[in-house]
């Protein structure tokens, strides 16, 4: 990457971090351009060379930080191998939810705005430039399980969908049980979802 490069993917990151600060702490509709901008120490011209409006700061911001998300879980991953295709499944999981729980501001942001379609685009191309945290861990684990799953899209999907709706409320209100304590019961039922998806050998000669 040149130095000019650098230099641009430096300034978007910053106004990425200070979109993310303002909105989790003033709102997004409380939140301007101009507030990013200021912030940010760039002018507001600047923000439009990276990003069309607030609604697409938005959604990148969401993309942004997800990727976060499974980045640090795929390296973690790396580093504490699994034997099979359900446990890398499960461990990705589990490292998203302490990170999540670690970072609570983050979980409401992104509950409240994640969109299926904000996450396919993820999984399809992601940014050029930026992190490929999610396709990435999809590509990855997929790779290696081959062909013996049945519409992993889908799959994935109703697992990410799961574990955000079960792990909201835990996290944050500790309701209706602590997050440790459902965690035993997130990953049974990702066991289950996983394997109405796995394929049945084909046992003819």
């Amino acid at each position: 990457m040149s130095r000019v490069d650098e230099k641009k993917l430096q300034k978007r990151n910053s106004l990425l971090q200070t979109a993310f600060e303002l909105f989790t702490t003033k709102g997004v509709g409380n939140t301007s351009i101009s507030d990013i901008a200021d912030r940010a120490g760039v002018a507001k011209g600047t923000f439009y060379l990276y990003f069309r409006d607030k609604i697409d700061i938005k959604n990148k911001l969401i993309g942004h930080k997800t990727e976060k998300l499974f980045e640090k879980a795929v390296e973690a991953l790396e580093n504490d191998p699994q034997k099979t295709f359900t446990d890398k499944v499960i461990f990705v999981v589990n490292n998203i939810i302490d990170q999540l729980e670690e970072n609570q501001a983050l979980l409401l942001f992104i509950s409240k705005n994640l969109s299926w379609g904000i996450f396919k685009n993820l999984i399809d191309s992601g940014e050029k430039g930026t992190e490929q945290g999610i396709a990435a861990t999809y590509e990855k684990i997929m790779a290696e399980e081959g062909d013996n799953i049945e519409s992993p899209e889908i799959m994935f999907y109703m697992i990410c969908e799961f574990v955000s709706s079960v792990s909201y409320s835990p996290i944050l209100y500790k309701e209706p049980v602590l997050i440790d304590n459902l965690k035993p019961h997130i990953f049974r039922t990702i066991r289950s979802i996983i394997a109405q998806y796995q394929k049945v050998p084909d046992k003819t000669e």
